[in-house]
C-alpha cells in the first residue's frame, strides 16, 4: 500500500500543470523497491524507474531535503540541470547525483524520437512519503 501511494505521489507530482501544445508529454515513475537501511534506523532506499517518451519531460521541482539521490540512465538520454550545475546530456551507463536539498531544475529526455529510461536510488528518511514536489511558477 505504501508503495502504492509513493507511485501516486510521484506521478502526481510529476505530471501536474495544465496541458497545452508547449509543454512537455509527462513522464512515467514506478516505485520498484522501498526498504529500510538495517544499519541506519530513520533511513531507506527507495528505488524509482522514470520513463519519458521521445520529447517528454518533468517540470521543474525538489525532492525531499534529507534525500540523496543517485541516478543513472538505463535507455536513450536524459537532459539534466541540477541548480547550481551546467545542464548536460546523460548516456546509458552515465550517472549524476543530487545532493539534499537540491533544485532539479530540468529533467527531460534528450531525444524527440527515442524512449529514455533511468533508475533513480534514494536515500531518504522512511517517513518521507512525497518524493517529488513540483516547482511553482
Amino acid at each position: 500500500m505504501v508503495t502504492r501511494y509513493l507511485l501516486a505521489a510521484a506521478f502526481a507530482a510529476l505530471s501536474i500543470g495544465t496541458a497545452s501544445a508547449a509543454e512537455p508529454p509527462p513522464g512515467k515513475v514506478t516505485v520498484v523497491f522501498d526498504r529500510p537501511i538495517p544499519n541506519i534506523p530513520g533511513k531507506s532506499m527507495k528505488g524509482v524507474v522514470v520513463e519519458y517518451g521521445p520529447g517528454a519531460a518533468s517540470p521543474s521541482h525538489t525532492h525531499p531535503k534529507t534525500a540523496f539521490i543517485y541516478a543513472t540512465v538505463l535507455e536513450g538520454a536524459f537532459r539534466i540541470k541540477v541548480k547550481g550545475q551546467p545542464e548536460k546530456i546523460y548516456h546509458v551507463g552515465e550517472n549524476f547525483v543530487e545532493e539534499p536539498g537540491s533544485v532539479h531544475e530540468v529533467s527531460a529526455n534528450a531525444s524527440d524520437t527515442e524512449p529514455a529510461r533511468l533508475l533513480a536510488v534514494f536515500v531518504l528518511d522512511t517517513d518521507e512519503k512525497t518524493l517529488v514536489t513540483p516547482i511553482k511558477k
